[in-house]
């Protein structure tokens, strides 16, 4: 019997920093974000949201993800929340986050941690685009979109969050790769069987193609460049672009156009193929996959574009 979802939207992500008013600038002059700096941590989002990213201090640790936040679904009360999660096997942990409060924290097989809230509705229920507002920037992403992360083992990394959380899954590449939704939105997560358990991608929905356009050249002129894209994904049929927001370890992805699952909707197994992962044909540098300073660099400094194909020896990341 599949378990019955407890969330129904993801929330905010939270980042470790080193220092959190150059984080807030930063994020804020790159993705068009906006919100509070409180000094010891801040909240920003992309619209009218409660927030969508959170910053803390790092202190003595690295800067890296801290956790991801979805809400419960409507009416589940943190009580029962962690009643059901640890009649599923949870550990459960009691926490507090910016704005919200009192939430419950979880932590999956790869160590990633997980914070729930109760569900809030938001105060104006008018559509974004009809809120008058003084405070959006020009340029800013519309939402929020999913996370994904690199893995040790795809298919467990699957059965917890199916089990334990309720996530349902939307397709396969392989049995190496997979992506999970909680509402019709093609994907929330994902996992990538990469021989390492890291965050991967933190991905925020524009527009539309026009917008993608506008936020590249956005970027470009503050000294970020593309590592994959722009490119159209097979499985999930939606435009992308990825770039390195390397300072925590993390890509930012951009993108538009996202598949929405019909209510009948039932997993695809796609092949292992260049064709899945993006239709245009293109697929990333090896350095896509990899977070450690050299390959940081190497990419940073555009090494692949100067590579002989036809020479295997001469790739930078392997000596």
């Amino acid at each position: 019997m599949t378990p019955t979802p407890l969330c129904v939207n993801l929330h905010h992500t939270a980042f470790l920093v080193q220092d959190v008013a150059e984080a807030f600038d930063r994020y804020e002059r790159l993705l068009g974000l906006h919100g509070e700096n409180y000094g010891d941590h801040a909240v920003l989002r992309c619209m009218h949201e409660d927030y969508c990213l959170v910053l803390h201090q790092c202190g003595s640790l690295s800067p890296s993800l801290e956790y991801v936040a979805y809400e419960l679904r409507p009416g589940l009360e943190l009580k029962e929340a962690r009643a059901e999660l640890e009649r599923r096997g949870a550990r459960v942990t009691d926490v507090q986050v910016p704005g919200r409060g009192a939430a419950l924290s979880v932590t999956d097989p790869d160590g990633n941690v997980i914070v729930l809230v109760e569900r809030r509705r938001p105060e104006d229920p008018r559509p974004p685009i009809m809120i008058e507002t003084d405070s959006l920037k020009g340029y800013h992403p519309r939402r929020l979109g999913h996370v994904n992360y690199l893995t040790t083992d795809a298919p467990r990394a699957v059965q917890w969050y199916t089990e334990v959380l309720g996530f349902r899954v939307t397709d396969w590449i392989g049995d190496g790769a997979a992506w999970l939704h909680i509402d019709a939105r093609h994907h929330v997560v994902a996992f990538l069987d990469k021989g390492l358990d890291h965050i991967h991608h933190v991905a925020y929905e524009l527009v539309d193609w026009g917008e993608m356009r506008v936020a590249l050249d956005h970027i470009a002129k503050h000294g970020r460049y593309l590592t994959w894209g722009p490119l159209r994904h097979g499985m999930a049929q939606n435009l992308a672009s990825y770039w390195r927001m390397w300072e925590e370890e993390v890509f930012i992805e951009l993108y538009c156009d996202m598949q929405v699952l019909e209510p009948d909707h039932e997993p695809v197994t796609h092949a292992d193929t260049p064709y899945s992962s993006n239709t245009w044909g293109t697929l990333p540098p090896r350095s896509y996959f990899r977070f450690d300073p050299k390959s940081v660099r190497l990419e940073r400094e555009q090494a692949h574009a100067y590579l002989d194909p036809l020479d295997s020896s001469a790739d930078p990341l392997d000596s």
